[in-house]
């Protein structure tokens, strides 16, 4: 499943489950994890001097500072209106308000009953993918079950009953 904010996944998870149950299948919700991607938490390679802090584009005089991070947002990206802004007397930017980070935390609540474990990267169809979105752990999952392949072969590559042929279309098939 896929939301942008976590009470919309709960929501989600929650109509998803009623759903199996209601088909007489069960979920194990012990088995299921959660994963938070922090593509909007990511460190951008900003060209402008004062990056707004929802945005990332350059702010100008037209910008309130968050009281919370410190970071500069344009007056369009936070979110208040006109006549709001001479009353407000401290503002807090979407970002704070609203963090996509599992910093500090090792499970989501999804119901009184279940706990959803909170992880950074996991096996999905065989390929493995990480919170931070590259394909490192993808690259390095994949290496690792090629040489336990090759690994496996290795009684066959050396024993010494096999003919030398046969050990070289076996290590040439599987290399």
């Amino acid at each position: 499943m896929i939301a942008e904010i976590e009470a919309e996944l709960i929501k989600r998870l929650k109509e998803w489950k009623d759903n199996v149950d209601s088909k007489g299948m069960r979920v194990n919700m012990n088995k299921t994890k959660v994963m938070i991607s922090v593509e909007r938490q990511k460190v951008r390679q900003n060209a402008v001097r004062w990056p707004c802090g929802v945005c990332s584009k350059g702010v100008g005089s037209n910008s309130l500072q968050c009281t919370s991070c410190q970071k500069w947002v344009h007056k369009k990206c936070s979110g208040i209106k006109g006549g709001m802004l001479k009353v407000m007397k401290s503002f807090i930017c979407r970002g704070c308000l609203n963090p996509v980070t599992s910093a500090g935390r090792t499970s989501v609540d999804v119901c009184a009953s279940a706990k959803l474990e909170l992880v950074d990267k996991f096996c999905y169809l065989g390929d493995m993918l990480s919170v931070d979105g590259d394909d490192d752990a993808a690259v390095e999952a994949r290496i690792r079950i090629g040489w336990n392949k090759f690994r496996q072969l290795v009684p066959l590559l050396t024993n010494k009953d096999v003919s030398l042929i046969m050990t070289g279309r076996l290590y040439s098939s599987c290399v």
